[in-house]
């Protein structure tokens, strides 16, 4: 047994310290970056959001109109083979979405059909499992590198330094870092297994960038200021689930709420009501993801998501549009004209509390 004396950090333990800037205008700065791999020859010239593969949001309908942003999408790994084909051919894919796979045979032979048979269409591949200290995900990194030299390779779940450098130089470009931190996770809680996300960051990029890898944070984002946050700590990419699981664009049923206001109708003299809509959520390791997508929860495993109703955002392009602007507005406000200079800029306060929620529901 060993204990790890620090404490750790996550999002809501800090604050980002403003400094003296010579931008004079949100306008000023670029908030996309030239992002050069490890293994992968390519370059790719984007904003480093990337939406989960999580079934509802991990979507093509969302990778529309991520790509229009310079934004990146990881598509869930459910996609029928002959859909994803349809879609790879009738849509420009190649820098800005990433196909996911598991260690799963029948997942490995669709992402080999498509990179064997469609080599120009998309090579953005993403290694998704839970745990990625197991044996086989490295096995897995190491087959997809000598098989396919040129893919760009994600690979994740990690949030220790050992393990993103493995994986880093077994062959991949980018490690998912993040485990227990996402809205529909209850990792955590079931078993007891995880890591404060910003202390995760912190760590893991440290490392990557030091071997010429790269990380993406995934979990935990709660608001927009969450994701400068992320940056700001060297993250390269950044990757939300929930957080767009409220857009207009989600998939998953809609559900509408009666809900009872403060405000008194003056003619009857009883409290108003309003209509609320809610989208359906899940985890991808819940109970109800195995029974949608695997025919049942086997019974040596216990559920590690939840199903949740997530409210209303509206449309994808008015959160794209919050997301990048307060990205901007955080880099006037540390002094970073590129987006690849953030984590040089920025410096935490470790905080009891950030946020006035007096006027919270």
């Amino acid at each position: 047994m060993k204990i790890f004396d620090t404490t750790e950090l996550d999002f809501k333990d800090v604050l980002i310290k403003p400094k003296r800037s010579y931008i004079n205008s949100r306008s000023e700065v670029d908030i996309t970056r030239e992002y050069k791999f490890k293994w992968c020859p390519r370059k790719i010239s984007g904003t480093g959001v990337i939406v989960a593969n999580m079934a509802t949001v991990g979507t093509f309908e969302i990778a529309k109109h991520m790509m229009q942003h310079k934004m990146f999408t990881c598509l869930h790994k459910h996609y029928p083979l002959e859909d994803l084909i349809k879609f790879i051919t009738e849509n420009d894919c190649r820098d800005y979405v990433f196909l996911s796979m598991g260690l799963r045979d029948e997942d490995y032979k669709k992402i080999e059909t498509i990179l064997t048979q469609y080599p120009d269409k998309c090579r953005n591949i993403c290694i998704d499992v839970p745990n990625a200290y197991i044996p086989k995900v490295k096995e897995l990194v190491i087959k997809m590198r000598e098989k396919f030299p040129d893919i760009l390779l994600m690979v994740g779940n990690a949030v220790t330094a050992e393990l993103t450098e493995d994986l880093i130089l077994s062959g991949a470009d980018i490690i998912k870092c993040g485990i227990g931190g996402g809205s529909a996770c209850i990792t955590r809680r079931i078993t007891g297994v995880g890591r404060p996300q910003l202390s995760t960051i912190f760590e893991c990029a440290d490392t990557a960038h030091g071997i010429g890898g790269m990380i993406c944070s995934d979990g935990g984002v709660v608001y927009t200021g969450d994701i400068c946050k992320a940056f700001g700590a060297g993250a390269d990419f950044v990757m939300m689930g929930g957080f767009y699981a409220g857009c207009d664009e989600a998939e998953g049923e809609t559900i509408e709420k009666i809900i009872l206001t403060d405000e008194i109708d003056p003619d009857t003299k009883e409290r108003k009501s309003e209509i609320k809509k809610y989208k359906v959520f899940y985890g991808m390791s819940s109970e109800y993801a195995q029974n949608k997508h695997y025919n049942g929860m086997p019974n040596y495993r216990a559920s590690e998501g939840r199903l949740l109703k997530v409210p209303s955002k509206g449309p994808i392009d008015k959160l794209n549009q919050e997301i990048l602007g307060g990205l901007r507005s955080f880099m006037t406000y540390v002094g970073a004209r590129r987006l690849k200079d953030v984590s040089k800029c920025t410096t935490f306060y470790r905080v009891n509390t950030q946020l006035n929620t007096v006027f919270e529901n």
